[in-house]
């Protein structure tokens, strides 16, 4: 894949004193948020996200934003500024750096610990500048002002970037919780401050733009969790990700006045919480966490387990204790709470984990069954809010699936937008902010980078397809050994097939053909091994997809004697 829309030409120079913004990921997708933007010939990177697989993309860890775009251009990068701590804004740091080091990070305390401790991992030590709202730095070519927005993790900022192009407001992702857990509330003066300044354009977050309303509040889930460890009588295992700070909050509150002990499954988990509490996000109660290694010494009633998972991945915690494949077990009478909602393209995965939970006597509780999680992204009443506060001159949704996009595009035009300046972009696609007009100029080749153990980018889309021909066709090999000289099959044809319902020996009736169509194509003049090896993979491959209705790979070897 390089863009999604083919009839769009590469962009041509920019103009001087324009702004140039290309998304090279999130626009299209839930993940890999990566915006840059460009101002007399210098770049401003807006987070650098993961996009985690789906199954049609088999054996892949990571999915990376392209950034084949800037990779000539590293040395004119003044800063990536770092919305929030969530992978799919943060997870990419470490393979940006990898191409140049010093490049200085810029975000708050807590999503600077989080991209510090996961850098640390890669051994990078960072140039960083921790900011707070209200909080305006000069990086570069690019004014920054930051602003308060409620999310789902604490510390999250929206970022303002005035040059003498106009002045950009991007969300990040961001909601309207006006009684935050926190006391943090997205910051509507400052939102309205800047529009009476004037936004030139708005980059907003469109996750939930097709749901009407409002989203609910954090602290309704407080009392629903309680009300679950009262109903529960041995142990709870909670999933959520690892960095949602405020969840965890609420389990430790509520174990702490059911009498119950927390312990933190999985790596991730126990180092986001410990940066956490160290920094003051995570208040803990007086002696309620514990380490794993001491749950075997407590009854059922008074532990929580506290893991990662909640999206089926499957090497998580969650999903090896589905699988009867962690050393912690579940069984009757235990109850697991999935709190998190659904990211678009897990939901199989997902549904996976819950019944093989419910499948050894677990109760599950979950978003579809229980209110145990509310989303971080505003609804279509919050978007309109937004838009009425801040008069925006031009709008480009961000973040979101393109169904979503579309919802947030048709919301700004029903608050006064106009509709020419509602910029509808996907991953790749250039828009040129120019005398306060922004517009599609072109698009830049943006492709999935696979992350795939240690390789990075080694992985194509025609290999994944091969992979994927191997898990739902099967695999064949056939070996033979043909004599030039007399054009005779000296040994085999043999065939070996694994991933097949059928026993080898049916194979055999295909034998002969591949034989004397061998020994025709040899007398015929084609000495060459490898057109020796495509007579037998064309012959295999008719017969197999005639009797059997199957595709699979075929691997043929000739070896001339």
């Amino acid at each position: 894949m390089s863009h999604p829309h083919p009839e769009l030409t590469t962009p041509p120079p920019l103009a001087d004193g324009a702004l140039r913004i290309v998304a090279l990921g999130g626009l299209g997708e839930v993940g890999r948020n990566m915006a840059v933007l460009e101002h007399g010939g210098r770049l401003l990177v807006i987070d650098c996200g993961v996009l985690f697989p789906e199954d049609h993309q088999p054996g892949v860890d990571l999915i990376l934003p392209d950034f084949d775009y800037i990779r000539d251009r590293l040395d004119d990068i003044d800063a990536i500024v770092l919305t929030h701590g969530h992978e799919d804004h943060i997870g990419a740091v470490p393979y940006l750096l990898r191409l140049r080091r010093d490049i200085p990070l810029v975000g708050s305390q807590l999503t600077l610990a989080f991209v510090e401790a996961k850098l640390k991992e890669h051994r990078i030590a960072p140039l960083t500048l921790a900011v707070k709202e209200g909080q305006t730095e000069q990086l570069g070519a690019f004014s920054c002002e930051f602003v308060a927005v409620n999310h789902s993790i604490p510390d999250a900022l929206a970022v303002a970037v005035t040059t003498s192009a106009g002045t950009v407001l991007h969300t990040g992702d961001f909601k309207m919780d006006q009684l935050p857990l926190d006391g943090r509330i997205t910051d509507l003066r400052a939102f309205a401050r800047l529009g009476e300044k004037g936004v030139d354009l708005f980059m907003v977050d469109s996750t939930n733009a097709e749901v009407p309303g409002f989203v609910a509040q954090e602290r309704g889930i407080g009392p629903v969790l309680d009300q679950v460890f009262a109903e529960s009588g041995k142990r709870i295992i909670v999933a959520s990700f690892s960095s949602h700070v405020h969840r965890v909050q609420q389990v430790l509150d509520a174990a702490a006045a059911h009498g119950r002990r927390v312990a933190l499954v999985g790596r991730s988990m126990v180092r986001n919480m410990a940066i956490a509490a160290d920094l003051g996000y995570l208040k803990v109660p007086d002696d309620v966490l514990i380490d794993l290694k001491r749950v075997g010494d407590l009854p059922d009633d008074e532990i929580v387990l506290m893991c990662t998972g909640s999206q089926g991945e499957p090497m998580a915690a969650l999903s090896r204790i589905a699988n009867n494949d962690h050393k912690v077990s579940v069984g009757p009478g235990d109850t697991v709470i999935l709190a998190s909602s659904l990211i678009p393209g897990n939901e199989n995965a997902v549904f996976r984990v819950i019944n093989g939970l419910t499948r050894l006597g677990a109760r599950v509780v979950h978003s579809g069954n229980a209110k145990v999680h509310v989303s971080g992204h505003a609804s279509a009443g919050e978007l309109l809010y937004c838009y009425n506060i801040l008069r925006p001159k031009n709008v480009m949704p961000v973040h979101g699936e393109v169904r979503h996009l579309v919802a947030n595009a048709a919301l700004a035009v029903q608050t006064g937008v106009p509709a020419d300046r509602v910029v509808l972009a996907e991953d790749g696609v250039v828009v040129d902010l120019v005398d306060g007009v922004a517009s599609v100029v072109g698009a830049v080749p943006c492709g999935y980078v696979y992350v795939d153990g240690s390789s990075v980018g080694e992985i194509t889309d025609a290999e994944l397809k091969d992979r994927r021909i191997l898990g739902d066709e099967g695999f064949i090999s056939i070996f033979a050994v043909v004599s030039s000289a007399d054009g005779k099959v000296l040994a085999g044809p043999q065939i070996h097939a694994r991933g097949f319902a059928e026993q080898d020996a049916v194979f055999e009736e295909i034998l002969p053909d591949v034989t004397r169509a061998l020994e025709e194509s040899i007398l015929g003049g084609a000495t060459d091994t490898h057109q020796l090896q495509q007579v037998m993979r064309r012959v295999v491959g008719r017969w197999v997809s005639n009797r059997l209705r199957r595709r699979p790979m075929i691997i043929p070897v000739v070896v001339e004697a």
